[in-house]
This record gives structure tokens, sequence and C-alpha cells, in this order.
């Protein structure tokens, strides 16, 4: 996953974190075999658990960053293409 697939998550919990917070505190429905406290609460749980998650995600991506270079020059036989992948680590590829 990459750091715009965190935000989209994060954004997704908050999300599942608000509507479980409406189902779970501000609905007040009698059903019979099934309620919906229950799962407004499992929503919020589930959104703040995701939330973290995602917050993990874009910290470990903030860490991390990525150049490619690519020069192509005109030879005798035709072109040469030359491709170079940095990352943050100063490695290459």
């Amino acid at each position: 996953m990459n750091r715009s697939s965190g935000i989209g998550l994060m954004v997704f919990s908050i999300v599942l974190v608000v509507v479980g917070a409406i189902m779970a505190f501000a609905v007040t429905v009698d059903a019979t075999g099934f309620s919906i406290n229950t799962v407004g609460w499992i929503l919020l749980i589930a959104g703040i658990v995701a939330f973290v998650v995602s917050l993990f995600l874009v910290l470990i991506g903030a860490g991390r960053r990525s150049m490619t270079h690519e020069d192509i020059r005109n030879v005798p036989g035709g072109q040469h293409r030359v491709t170079e992948h940095e990352d943050s680590y100063g490695a290459q590829a």
C-alpha cells in the first residue's frame, strides 16, 4: 500500500466512526432480534481500528520516497534508453 491508500482508508475509517457513533448513541429503535446500537458499536470499534492502521500506513509511507530518471540518447544504431530508480535510502536498482 502506498501513502494515498492509507489516506483513503483513514477517510473511510472516519466515516465508519461517525456512522457507528450515530447508530450507537443517537438512534433509539426497538427491534426484535436485531440491535441497531450493537451494530453501531461494531462500526465504531472497526472504524477506530481502521484509523489506527491507516495512520500507521501514512506514517510509514511518509518516510519512503522514490525517483525515476529516464535518459534517452541517440546512438549510431538508434536510441539507447537508460532508466534509473532511486529510493529514499539512496540505493539504485
